[in-house]
């Protein structure tokens, strides 16, 4: 029944399902319950998709995009082939006699 009531939802907002909090719907619930036993609400869905409820969290917060941290020493030439600045000498053979 949440499932369905969240479908509803983001039929009425034009939202994609997956951008509903069904958890939010359920905590509203309460919220719609009292309003409505004050005549101030009959549909829930009509509830909930109001925009002076949108307090009430239903719709879930965009989170911004991973980015890729690049931490080599200088970024802009670690496509280009050329030696980065940081790179070992080349290994020089152990001798065992002075």
């Amino acid at each position: 029944m949440l499932v369905d009531l969240g479908d509803a939802v983001a039929d009425e907002m034009c939202l994609p399902f997956e951008s509903i909090s069904l958890e939010m719907i359920y905590r509203g619930l309460y919220h719609f319950q009292v309003a409505h036993h004050k005549g101030l609400a009959a549909d829930p869905v009509k509830y909930f998709a109001a925009p002076e409820n949108r307090d009430l969290g239903i719709v879930k917060a965009q989170r911004k995009p991973k980015v890729k941290l690049i931490i080599a020493p200088l970024p802009e030439t670690v496509g280009t082939g050329e030696p980065l600045f940081f790179e070992p000498p080349p290994k020089v053979p152990l001798t065992t006699g002075f």
